[in-house]
């Protein structure tokens, strides 16, 4: 299975999977189930994941359909355009999500005010990915397609926004610094909570618990950035081994990170041991984030990046 196959296999993940997230969290509002709430919510920062690696393979599935006789280059360019934008919503559904998560366990319930927004985003996002796939759709599928090439607003947006980063020296060292800061941030944070599930650091569980949403943001400036890279080079990452590696220990970081705020370890008096399966965690999160690194190091000596 190549990457084109990967992305045929992710690509109805985003739009299903909001289907059935919004599902939920109309039910959690209907029930007044703070339980169906919280699974809806971890369920949108699970496809918020999984959409960074449906988007990035997608450029792998334009190269193998280019020589098709069939193929509409126009629309394949305005449904990677829709998916670019699609994709940004989704990022941030999914940290409003994370967020969520994080207020649920500090406080043990939701604000309204956040409720709602959560499912503003939400909304708009099912409605950008429904539409991109739509678009997607048309390029293969000649059953579905109208007479005339689908043409939206949005038009090659991902394209033009890649092409002005390239461009642009100050956008991607401007880019690359963010990037590095957020790294900074996000391993500052997971290295403290490590430090503290293992017993090396004697800190409060709420001081650290108060920290875990500066963490996130790191994670999202750090894959927010490194769209942006890919947006201006994809061809330099798709085909590049350590660039998917860097991917999977991402998700894997990402989700591990979600799961402390579920983690009982936060329960236990400063001064006493966590639980085994919190020190796991703990050295888990190390190793992925290392790893992260260590590919993302990688990336100009396997393959061809850069």
């Amino acid at each position: 299975m190549d990457t084109t196959h990967l992305h045929l296999l992710l690509n109805h993940v985003p739009t299903i999977g909001f289907v059935v997230a919004l599902g939920f969290y109309i039910v959690s509002f209907i029930g007044k189930s703070d339980h169906v709430k919280q699974a809806s919510l971890a369920l949108m920062v699970g496809i918020a994941f999984l959409t960074i690696p449906t988007y990035v393979t997608g450029n792998a599935a334009w190269e193998h359909i280019q020589s098709m006789d069939d193929m509409r280059q126009s629309a394949a360019e305005t449904h990677e355009g829709a998916a670019f934008l699609a994709l940004v919503a989704i990022q941030v559904t999914g940290a409003l999500a994370f967020l969520g998560l994080w207020s649920m366990r500090r406080t043990g319930s939701l604000s309204h005010a956040a409720t709602g927004v959560i499912f503003i985003f939400a909304s708009i996002s099912f409605v950008l990915v429904a539409g991109a796939a739509n678009l997607g759709g048309e390029i293969r599928h000649t059953e579905i397609r109208p007479p005339e090439e689908s043409v939206t607003a949005i038009g090659p947006l991902a394209r033009t926004v890649g092409n002005y980063v390239r461009d642009t020296p100050w956008t991607w060292v401007t880019a690359e610094t963010l990037h590095f800061i957020g790294l900074t941030l996000l391993l500052g944070v997971l290295t403290l909570v490590a430090l503290r599930m293992l017993g090396f650091v004697n800190l409060p569980p709420g001081v650290l618990m108060r920290l875990l949403p500066w963490g996130m943001v790191g994670y999202a400036v750090n894959a927010m950035t490194g769209m942006l890279f890919f947006a201006a080079a994809p061809q330099q990452y798709y085909d590049n081994p350590a660039f998917f590696w860097k991917l999977v220990f991402l998700m894997l970081g990402g989700a591990n990170i979600v799961y402390f705020t579920f983690d009982t370890g936060w329960q236990v008096e400063t001064g006493r041991a966590a639980p085994n399966l919190s020190k796991l965690l703990a050295v888990s999160a190390l190793f992925l984030w290392v790893g992260v690194m260590y590919w993302g190091s990688m990336l100009p000596f396997i393959g061809n990046a850069f």
